[in-house]
């Protein structure tokens, strides 16, 4: 049954969405999801056949962001770093990029090339 959404954005977010997630669903390599709300952003890597997360790191946690700003790019660089630092060190080097919907610029490009420069490969 599908689901009735009212917003036009949402509809559009939601069909690019399952657009994103068709396209890197059929790789056997570790997901690397993300999702943008307007104050955080948040990282996971779920594991490809079983679906379950295997490791995740967010704005919101004190450790990561010691008390700065959370919504914005230096944030979501901040996020990219400790992503890929956790996934490196449970011995996860190459992963499926996963960008959810969201369109890539902003914050999201920013977590990825963070994500890159930290030794993430995708």
């Amino acid at each position: 049954m599908k689901r009735k959404l009212g917003n036009a954005k949402v509809k559009a977010w939601v069909g690019r969405r399952a657009r994103t997630r068709r396209n890197v669903e059929g790789s056997d390599r570790p997901r690397l999801v993300i999702y943008r709300s307007a104050k955080h952003i948040y990282a996971q890597i779920v594991e490809a056949e079983s679906g379950h997360t295997i490791t995740t790191v967010s704005s919101r946690s004190k450790q990561v962001m010691g008390g700065a700003a959370t919504g914005n790019v230096e944030a979501a660089k901040t996020v990219g770093k400790a992503i890929a630092a956790a996934a490196l060190e449970k011995k996860i080097d190459q992963v499926v990029f996963n960008r959810n919907g969201f369109l890539y610029h902003g914050r999201v490009k920013a977590l990825a090339e963070a994500a890159r420069e930290a030794g993430l490969q995708f």
